[in-house]
């Protein structure tokens, strides 16, 4: 049997999640973050799309990921967030004309002992209470001063990074907030503070650029939070098909470890889909799938290749029936929350023998 799990990739959808970032954060410009391979939509693909679609700069973690949008073609600024490790890197970045965050005291130092290929743009990152890259604030106006004389720098920007704005009562993204105001107050340079939660619910973040991450992918960043509620649509929709449709008695066991059991006579529908796709295994019974449009509850374990689905509700079930794993009206934030994690993880963990379908 070959394939049938599908992740069909809305370009519409893409576009459309763009412009709402543009309504939200009205006269900012767009640093469209496409990391971790799109947060598994594919990192060329979407890139192609919001490069059409006007998107002023894209954001990645590595060089490496930077390199490849570049030798694909994409012309646009590439900024890259880890920054770099060595002189080879550095005059890497700067030969491919990339952009990049300078978030630690050795970064200033080499660029100050080993000049660059060529000046390079900076984006200069504060550490406003993530506590995870960024210089500390008592150190910032004596190393942003020095990037202001280094001739390697052609061009100079702030950031910071908010810990917890998916929490809309939370109050660190405020305090975060006026301490980067605090700490930048004299720098007069263009800032970016706001990733997708920030777009959405800190108004006070957004500066004159912002960072859409999540967003873009139709998937609400807030705890508990759903797309749709933001205006947001789907961009990955991932489907499988049935496979087998058993019955099976009271009492019987189904999957690995026999942890769940039939509680009557009943049919059990077998979906090609599994952790080796991307599913995750940690899944509970009762996790939602969609066939043919209906609600149905997964049970027993995930496997690598399938998982199981109570067909009680639905007795017209058959091989070969659609099954909606998330996407369009099944919330990959639902399913994310069934298994103890986030949405973020789920998009990103999609396999690669799962064949990918792009609607234009």
């Amino acid at each position: 049997m070959t394939s049938v799990v599908t992740a069909e990739i809305d370009c519409a959808a893409l576009r459309h999640n763009l412009q709402r970032v543009r309504e939200v954060a009205p006269g900012t410009k767009v640093i469209a973050v496409i990391k971790a391979n799109a947060y598994g939509h594919g990192s060329l693909r979407v890139s192609r799309v919001l490069q059409e679609a006007g998107v002023e700069a894209f954001a990645v973690a590595r060089l490496n990921e930077a390199l490849q949008l570049r030798e694909a073609g994409i012309h646009s600024p590439i900024l890259c967030l880890e920054g770099f490790l060595d002189k080879d890197e550095l005059d890497e970045l700067a030969a491919h004309d990339l952009q990049v965050v300078i978030h630690h005291p050795s970064h200033v130092e080499l660029l100050e002992r080993h000049p660059p290929v060529k000046p390079i743009s900076v984006w200069f990152k504060i550490d406003s209470g993530m506590h995870r890259l960024g210089v500390p604030p008592q150190r910032a106006m004596e190393l942003w001063q020095r990037l202001k004389r280094c001739a390697s720098v052609k061009e100079l920007r702030l950031m910071t990074h908010l810990a917890s704005a998916d929490d809309r009562i939370n109050d660190q993204t405020s305090q975060q907030i006026e301490l980067f105001t605090e700490t930048i107050a004299g720098m007069g340079a263009e800032v970016t503070i706001a990733n997708s939660a920030g777009i959405l619910g800190w108004s006070q973040s957004h500066g004159q650029w912002v960072r859409p991450g999540l967003m873009l992918y139709g998937a609400s960043p807030f705890i508990k939070g759903r797309g749709e509620y933001e205006g947001l649509q789907p961009v990955m929709t991932l489907t499988s098909r049935l496979i087998a449709v058993n019955h099976f008695k009271k009492g019987d066991p189904i999957g690995y470890g026999a942890s769940w059991a039939c509680p009557e006579d009943m049919p059990v529908g077998v979906v090609a889909c599994g952790y080796g796709d991307g599913y995750p295994r940690h899944a509970v019974p009762g996790t939602p799938v969609l066939i043919n449009g209906q609600r149905l509850p997964l049970v027993g374990r995930v496997s690598m290749d399938t998982l199981c689905v109570d067909l009680r509700n639905a007795p017209d079930a058959r091989i070969d029936d659609t099954v909606t794993l998330w996407g369009k009206g099944l919330p990959v934030e639902e399913v994310a929350e069934y298994a103890s994690t986030i949405p973020y993880e789920l998009l990103c963990a999609v396999t690669g023998r799962v064949v990918v379908k792009v609607l234009n």
